[in-house]
């Protein structure tokens, strides 16, 4: 996968990566079998929850490793 950014789709970043899905619990993002959620960019989910999506942005691509 290409490099994740802040428009980067949930669902998209979970099909690729499963692993990230510690990363979206963490910041208090516990419906992540809804499929409203998957939908979501992490700008989106961040801006509901109240966290930065660029540090998300940048867990998120340390853990697929770019």
């Amino acid at each position: 996968m290409k490099k994740i950014t802040k428009d980067t789709l949930i669902g998209d970043i979970l099909d690729i990566c499963p692993d990230a899905a510690p990363l979206f619990l963490e910041m208090g993002m516990h419906c992540l079998g809804c499929p409203a959620s998957r939908g979501e960019s992490v700008e989106q989910a961040c801006a509901v929850h109240g966290n930065d999506p660029e540090k998300l942005v940048e867990k998120l691509n340390k853990l697929i490793g770019e």
